[in-house]
């Protein structure tokens, strides 16, 4: 098999898979996003692969794919991994697996950990349907933006945050939905994993200061009956605040359209 795409443990070194084990043994090549830290999980399983080892990351992901691309296609087995989880998934993998799809090169996936998967059944939220957000946005307009965006949503929404932007991220959500059912979920399956349920005002009041460690935080669904036609002259008022926060007028019809019912059209002309 050319191109085997890993999944690698999000914590602790003993999640791998065995199947994982197997291929980072037999592969020619072993495309990290971080070579010492795929060292690291190599020499806890004696794997010896220092000199197959090669750099595979967000900052040569396109040099990198047109020039394996024909030694994939020769036959050269290579292993493909991301410091934690399974590439391609907020991690650097897509390009490279499109590129050999389209090549006709053979690609297979082993799955393994999931920091998304594991944050939504330890907050206690999970459904049988999920949202998965990736990284929270930076901008306070843009977190907005998303909170309208699941205002209505009825599952679990799953993102990704740093514990320097939690605080905020979880002051401007309670300032919408204070009541939302909310779960930070810190160093997953790491010795000092921490699992915070609450809502997202007392959470918010809870991670004041920034925690340590990697953040996963699942946002439960809108409650049940929380549908409504909004009047119209409410659904202007929200399209004229979001763009008051820097969002695009044509961006805020939109959703205030969905949220609301009313006419984008008429939204947004009576918003100017």
């Amino acid at each position: 098999m050319p191109l085997a795409v890993c999944a690698t443990p999000i914590g602790n070194l003993e999640d791998v898979t065995l199947r994982v084990l197997a291929e980072l043994r037999e592969a020619d090549v072993v495309l990290c996003e971080d070579t010492r830290h795929t060292s690291t999980l190599l020499d806890r399983y004696g794997i010896a692969a220092a000199a197959r080892l090669l750099s595979y990351h967000e900052h040569n992901e396109a040099a990198r794919t047109e020039e394996l691309l024909p030694r994939l296609a020769a036959g050269e087995r290579m292993a493909l991994v991301s410091d934690a989880g399974l590439p391609g998934v907020n991690d650097p993998g897509g390009r490279l697996v499109s590129a050999a799809l389209e090549r006709g090169v053979a690609v297979t996936v082993l799955p393994g950990p999931s920091a998304v998967e594991t944050a939504l059944v330890a907050s206690g939220l999970a459904g049988d349907q999920y949202r998965f957000l990736g990284y929270l946005p930076r901008r306070e307009a843009e977190r907005k933006t998303l909170w309208e965006e699941l205002r209505h949503w009825p599952h679990p929404a799953v993102g990704f945050e740093s514990p320097k932007r939690l605080p905020g991220s979880l002051r401007s959500l309670a300032a919408v939905f204070p009541d939302r059912r909310v779960a930070v979920c810190r160093e997953l399956t790491k010795r000092f994993e921490e699992v915070v349920r609450g809502t997202a005002a007392a959470l918010a009041a809870s991670f004041a200061d920034p925690p340590k460690g990697e953040i996963t935080l699942v946002i439960d669904g809108s409650p049940p009956g929380a549908m409504h036609v909004a009047s119209f002259d409410a659904a202007v008022t929200t399209v004229q605040e979001l763009v008051a926060e820097g969002v695009p007028r044509r961006r805020a019809a939109e959703l205030a359209a969905a949220l609301s019912g009313q006419s984008r059209n008429a939204l947004y002309r009576a918003s100017l």
